[in-house]
């Protein structure tokens, strides 16, 4: 009574296939959020830090530095804070998906064994092999539980860093930013922000295309092409609007 219910009709190894689907799906990222990582929330905070001030610098021509640390200081303080969030979410889906395996491998335990089965066979084992490594497998639970968020989801654990350590990530990147436009901005009121904004976008698109293995001078291009029809169009509606 319990295969049919757990494999909801399917052979083993098809219901691996799905399991790994929901896998995968857990472990994605929701188009628009960061990627995982102190490295990547640090890029994408200096990027998104750096695009702000451009359009910011586009509406107004130009910005008093006390009311830039006011609202940098805001901004430092609402990524920091969303980073953290959104890394809590990612292992509240973590948690949720252990304790679902850890439900079956106590509650339809053989049916689990199945699934191994299919997995190894797929890989390649056969025979006496492969029903020493299944019986080794099983033997330890926590061994068994690690096995098969690895194995069936899809999971690499490792991947999943402390919430607090990809918001620490996040600040560095909109410090680092900050003081690069705030640098700028002390020297040419408007040219040397502007210069600094492209070229924190420049540097936070190639670091986290390398981190991603994707090319990093493509992502720089587009990424710097994107900013400045963000800040352009912004700029000539402010011009449309309030001349």
């Amino acid at each position: 009574m319990n295969g049919p219910n757990h494999f909801e009709g399917k052979d083993p190894l098809e219901h691996v296939i799905e399991a790994r689907r929901k896998g995968k799906l857990a472990a994605s990222e929701i188009h628009g959020e960061e990627l995982s990582g102190h490295y990547s929330a640090a890029g994408s905070a200096a990027k998104e830090t750096a695009i702000i001030i451009l359009i910011l610098l586009a509406l107004t021509n130009t910005i008093s530095p006390y009311l830039l640390l006011s609202f940098l200081f805001g901004l430092l303080i609402w990524k920091t804070s969303s980073s953290a969030i959104l890394g809590w979410r990612r292992l509240e889906r973590l948690h949720r998906l252990i304790e679902e395996e850890r439900w079956e491998i106590e509650h339809h335990r053989p049916q689990e064994r199945e699934e191994l089965t299919a997995l190894y066979a797929a890989k390649g084992f056969s025979g006496k092999q492969l029903e020493e490594v299944i019986d080794v497998l099983m033997a330890d639970d926590n061994r068994l539980l690690q096995i098969m968020l690895e194995e069936e989801l899809g999971l690499n654990l490792e991947a999943f860093e402390h919430p607090l350590k990809q918001a620490v990530g996040a600040a560095m990147g909109v410090i680092g930013a900050s003081a690069l436009l705030v640098f700028g901005l002390s020297f040419l009121p408007y040219w040397g922000a502007l210069l600094c904004g492209l070229f924190v976008i420049a540097v936070a698109a190639g670091f986290t295309a390398h981190l991603e293995k994707n090319r990093p001078l493509s992502a720089i291009i587009w990424n710097i092409a994107a900013a400045m029809l963000a800040s352009g169009c912004a700029y000539f509606l402010g011009q449309l609007f309030y001349p």
